[in-house]
């Protein structure tokens, strides 16, 4: 199962750096396009649409890597069974709204395919497509957090340390 879960979201993780990759390409077709005078219609709403893709299919394997911005104060300051207890509380409570934050993606690119909703722009994207990345990328991120939970409940869950207060200057 963790070979699995592993694999969900290192594949999500690759999907989001497609996206990144197909984000540039619209960019320079835009650059391109505004030298050599022509104009490709739509090139700034898939962009967009990209830019969404990436954010989102990106958020696991950001909270599984450790990288997700934490407020770690209260957390250094307890110890032992306190510490393990705020620990469950913030799991729980991310899991639940990560759950709720999956269910209405979900839900709002069900009802854009219901609907047939398009976009306003001179494209007229189906609305669902796009949506597909952002319900995909939530859903992805609220088995995250229930794994992360199930790992604490366990005893099973290694605190990662993000070296991310290294980078600052």
């Amino acid at each position: 199962m963790r070979r699995t879960l592993d694999r969900l979201f290192d594949g999500a993780a690759a999907l989001a750096a497609l996206c990144m990759v197909g984000l540039l390409g619209m960019v320079l077709l835009s650059i391109v396009g505004r030298q050599l005078h022509f104009h490709v219609p739509g090139t700034d709403a898939y962009a967009g649409y990209l830019m969404a893709a990436s954010g989102f299919l990106a958020l696991a394997h950001t909270l599984k890597r450790g990288e997700h911005i934490r407020v770690t104060l209260l957390l250094g300051a307890l110890k032992g069974r306190s510490k393990k207890a705020m620990e469950l509380w913030a799991l729980s409570f991310a899991t639940v709204l990560g759950s709720l934050f999956a269910f209405y993606c979900c839900r709002l690119a069900w009802q854009s395919h219901s609907f047939h909703d398009v976009s306003t722009g001179s494209d007229a994207t189906p609305l669902w497509i796009p949506q597909l990345a952002m319900a995909a990328g939530s859903v992805i991120l609220a088995i995250a957090f229930l794994d992360e939970l199930l790992l604490e409940l366990h005893g099973q869950r290694t605190e990662r340390q993000s070296d991310e207060a290294l980078r600052n200057e």
